[in-house]
């Protein structure tokens, strides 16, 4: 089988840019452009697939239900991960994810929790992250929540190009100002908004929060997971190895002249973040550049990778 490429999503917000056009070459439908979702099976959001030809077309979440062998005929009944780059040109409201449990319990029969990972592909200087809190019970938690103690809660975490996170459901955080980002997570759109500063829009209306949910799934106290980020390679081309979870593993592929990758796992999603290159599968050559987007089927055990690229890379568990 080939390489399957998409085709993105881009999803306007109040909080977006115009980096994914100027940066990534993408057709941004305005300058407040915050998330292309580059791989995505997600109702808010299918990719389709623009090669191969026959295939070309073929919404992801279809591709998926109509095509299981090329995912390793699959357990999970729907697409399971969905990888997105965003553009932060303001701060993003601060906010929580529930696990699986909870929303399938309260957002519909079938939505998924939202365990994530981000990839800082580029920050501004001073960049900050909010990434967890500082209450130790629920009582507390609530309480700062209330009393507008923001300052007091959040925990912010400055960031540079190259950082990683793992945050996972339960995680209080927001991406702040001025950070691109390269996010994996599993497939879902439940977000419960805790804090937006205040923003109100052309209408002088603030947007919704969801305390009560954002109260029922944070977790208290936050806890910091450990990575144990390993690289296997030389100076040529090395596979970075950032996070193992119930839900997916999460690579970088970075390589400044050739690298080759054996590929035990079902399937890979990839998304090319810097340079350009090439890949080479089953003897076929396949130009990358900047933001391309692909699956590779369950069959593809190998590739060949030429260039100067990094490549974010997941498969699901």
């Amino acid at each position: 089988m080939k390489p399957i490429f998409l085709k993105p999503v881009l999803q306007e917000k109040i909080w977006g840019g115009n980096k994914l056009g100027i940066y990534f070459d993408l057709p941004i439908p305005s300058n407040q452009t915050g998330e292309g979702w580059m791989i995505s099976g997600h109702p808010n959001g299918v990719t389709e697939v623009t090669s191969p030809a026959e295939l070309k077309g073929l919404p992801l979440d279809r591709l998926y239900k109509e095509h299981p062998a090329l995912f390793g005929n699959p357990k999970e009944e729907v697409f399971p991960l969905l990888t997105k780059i965003i553009d932060a040109s303001q701060a993003l409201s601060v906010q929580v994810h529930p696990d699986d449990q909870y929303a399938a319990a309260h957002e519909g029969a079938g939505e998924l929790g939202k365990t994530e990972c981000w990839y800082i592909i580029s920050a501004a200087p001073g960049a900050k992250i909010i990434y967890g809190h500082t209450a130790k019970t629920k009582e507390e938690f609530i309480e700062q929540v209330e009393k507008d103690n923001w300052d007091e809660l959040l925990t912010e975490v400055p960031v540079k190009d190259g950082d990683f996170f793992y945050v996972p459901h339960g995680t209080i955080h927001a991406i702040g100002a001025g950070i691109v980002i390269l996010e994996i997570q599993q497939s879902s759109d439940t977000t419960y908004r805790v804090y937006d500063y205040h923003r109100t829009d052309a209408n002088g209306h603030e947007r919704e929060l969801h305390l009560q949910q954002s109260f029922d799934v944070t977790m208290i106290p936050h806890q910091t997971p450990e990575l144990e980020i390993t690289i296997d390679g030389n100076q040529e081309g090395q596979v970075v190895h950032y996070l193992t979870n119930e839900y997916f593993s999460v690579y970088k592929w970075d390589l400044k002249k050739e690298l080759v990758v054996d590929l035990p796992k079902n399937y890979y999603l990839a998304t090319v973040i810097t340079g350009e290159g090439e890949m080479e599968v089953d003897g076929t050559v396949y130009p990358l550049k900047l933001a391309d987007s692909f699956i590779l089927p369950t069959d593809i055990q190998s590739v060949t990778l030429r260039g100067d690229l990094e490549i974010m890379v997941a498969n699901p568990e």
